[in-house]
């Protein structure tokens, strides 16, 4: 079977691979995994602060994609479905937790031990930026958090994380508002 970036100079649409893959093509598969691990991988991480979880969650995620190509229609984007799955993953995994786990009491001892190579104060003031940036994040309630990464570091519009999360455009656009308000009022200080 011929695979479908093969057929055209284009690259092909993620939807396209998809059903594709679920005609028993399997290098439309690698092609998929090839452009949204990454951005897969590193959402979980954000949102789990735990590798070996979001290790555990990530293969979880594309065994659901693998079982469910045969039946798999274009309702919506391939990412936009993609991340719906890890979504409810997600939410299932909370569940259990009954909450966030809390930072371990020594964090900022742990952070202020990590060894930066370079040493020049510019670095030290990036690292410095980062981790403030990373502590507000922490702090955001679970609903804003992952609004702000499903909007900032996946690019995803507001529809789409309204579909990824399963609320209204309006109530995503309010999470993004509360979120950066929250977010630069922690950063100011």
């Amino acid at each position: 079977m011929d695979s479908p970036a093969a057929n055209d100079s284009a690259p092909a649409s993620d939807e396209a691979l998809m059903l594709s893959y679920g005609r028993g093509d399997a290098s439309a598969f690698e092609i998929l995994y090839g452009r949204h691990r990454v951005r897969l991988y590193r959402f979980l991480l954000r949102q789990l602060r735990d590798g070996a979880l979001a290790d555990e969650m990530f293969q979880e995620i594309w065994q659901r994609v693998i079982s469910a190509r045969e039946g798999w229609r274009p309702e919506a984007l391939f990412t936009t479905w993609l991340f719906r799955i890890a979504h409810n993953r997600l939410a299932d995994h909370w569940r259990a937790q009954q909450h966030r786990p809390p930072a371990p009491a020594d964090a900022e001892l742990r952070s202020e031990r990590v060894p930066d190579p370079d040493t020049p104060e510019r670095n030290l003031s990036e690292f410095e930026r980062r981790r403030r940036l990373q502590c507000a994040l922490d702090e955001l309630p679970t609903e804003q958090r992952e609004v702000i990464l499903l909007r900032l570091e996946q690019e995803l519009t507001l529809e789409e994380i309204g579909e990824v999360t399963g609320v209204g455009r309006e109530t995503v656009k309010s999470r993004l508002r509360y979120a950066m308000e929250k977010l630069r009022k922690r950063l100011d200080e």
